[in-house]
């Protein structure tokens, strides 16, 4: 079983939308066919850590993941793709404990669409904040790359002359 809830059967699609908790494909594409992953093809996958992937697992960040008779970890496409989500959600500097608490609402199923989008909504301010940020700071840096630009300008004008 993993973190994320499985998709509504074709007769349930056009009442209820689908908890899709996946971005774009991952950078390095997975074996067609393939649905079982070992610990370290999915730190090839991903670049994460061994240690980190135990981690999300302690924590409750990923659900249960299943084993192999040996003990052995053994990831799924939806694993890899819950992964990707959290890759997501850790460049917008949402708070571990959100992310865990995010995991937990989707385990707990429909019932908390709303808090779920309460959530992700509060993360997008708070990215939309940092974008308008990083664009002031932007165009400080702007202003001083043209200052240099036409101060160097100026300054070879004078010596030529």
């Amino acid at each position: 079983m993993t973190v994320m809830q499985t998709t509504p059967a074709a007769t349930e699609l056009a009442a209820t939308p689908a908890d899709i908790c996946s971005g774009p494909p991952l950078r390095h594409p997975r074996p067609d066919g393939q649905d079982t992953y070992t610990i370290s093809e999915v730190v090839a996958f991903t670049g994460l850590t061994a240690h980190t992937l135990r981690w999300y697992e302690r924590i409750g960040l990923m659900s249960h993941i299943d084993r192999s008779h040996t003990g052995q970890r053994r990831y799924s496409n939806r694993d890899l793709d819950w992964l990707d989500l959290v890759g997501k959600l850790r460049l917008t500097g949402m708070p571990v404990a959100d992310m865990v608490r995010y995991a937990e609402l989707v385990r707990e199923g429909e019932n908390t669409y709303d808090e779920r989008r309460d959530l992700l909504e509060a993360t997008r301010r708070d990215v939309q904040a940092r974008i308008a940020e990083l664009r002031d700071t932007l165009a400080v840096l702007d202003r001083k790359i043209t200052f240099y630009s036409d101060a160097g300008r100026v300054y070879e004008t004078e010596r030529a002359g």
